[in-house]
């Protein structure tokens, strides 16, 4: 492009610009078509920007929001479970308490004394040859074979077997166990004797003559010298006259229910008492010198 074109040109533009700036003098036309044009555009610049902001600051705050939320939940979850916990530790202390309180209802018998034991296992399954109970206490503690073994509904069974701080029970309804007792009303005596796994009790050796009712409550005699004297026992549910034998049939049924068995009483024997003995005759006088020695016997150990 030659000078003379250029300068052809720009002489129009600049009459076109000088044109412009003499008429917004004037009327400051384009001065506010500016502003306005100005405000649009950074408007619609910042606009998005603003948006995009708030999102960003929205998720974010939501983000940390939920992390503590979560925090939260997870801390009263924790504590939920440790309040679950104590609550149903609270409840089997209170139901163990009941249990006891119930337990030493029974007041044993005149110099016995009854010492509480925990169950440790029942018997091992169906394919288990007796029915017995595994307690924690051992001939050291108080459970020597032999021991009778209760709880305040009645008689449990005898200690078999016992090791230093352990001991199995055979349970009353064992075939094997045997039991002499009197009926709490008419005072008719007999053996209980075990029937078995889901069997009830029989009672032997009851006379034709006897008197025996349903339903009445059969007691420890204490004449086979391994019980207590009236420790509750069984209940007749069935009494059969006899048609060839000497003795009526007798069926019982346990007091005691051996399947939720946890804590039982062990009822020790009174200790052993020492016997007088005479002195022997002194030839100087000729009279007797009665002494008070004591005879051989064993201490009864005292449990821990």
């Amino acid at each position: 492009m030659t000078p003379k074109r250029v300068i052809l040109l720009l002489v129009p533009i600049l009459f076109l610009y000088l044109g412009l700036y003499s008429w917004n003098q004037r009327t400051g036309t384009l001065d506010r078509l500016a502003d306005n044009t100005g405000l649009e555009v950074v408007g619609a610049v910042l606009r998005p920007a603003l948006w995009a902001h708030d999102r960003v600051v929205t998720f974010w705050d939501h983000y940390i929001n939920l992390v503590g939320v979560r925090e939260d939940h997870d801390r009263l979850k924790a504590q939920l479970e440790v309040t679950s916990r104590q609550l149903a530790q609270y409840a089997e202390d209170r139901a163990e308490l009941s249990r006891l309180r119930q337990l030493l209802t029974l007041a044993p018998p005149d110099d016995w004394q009854a010492v509480g034991a925990r169950v440790l296992a029942s018997r091992l399954g169906p394919q288990g040859v007796l029915d017995t109970i595994t307690i924690d206490h051992g001939y050291f503690t108080g459970a020597a074979p032999g021991t009778p073994v209760a709880t305040h509904l009645g008689v449990v069974g005898r200690v078999l077997r016992s090791g230093p701080h352990t001991a199995s029970v055979l349970l009353l309804v064992d075939s094997g166990s045997r039991v002499s007792v009197i009926s709490h009303d008419n005072r008719t005596q007999g053996v209980l004797v075990g029937g078995g796994p889901g069997n009830p009790l029989e009672v032997r050796y009851v006379a034709v003559n006897a008197k025996l009712d349903e339903g009445e409550i059969l007691v420890t005699s204490g004449l086979d010298g391994a019980f207590p004297k009236g420790l509750p026992v069984a209940r007749v549910i069935t009494v059969t006259p006899p048609d060839l034998s000497m003795f009526q049939g007798v069926l019982a049924a346990p007091l005691v229910d051996f399947e939720s068995l946890e804590e039982v009483l062990l009822m020790q024997r009174p200790p052993a008492r020492y016997a007088l003995q005479q002195a022997p005759v002194h030839a100087s006088n000729g009279t007797a010198q009665p002494q008070t020695q004591p005879a051989p016997a064993t201490q009864a150990r005292k449990p821990r």
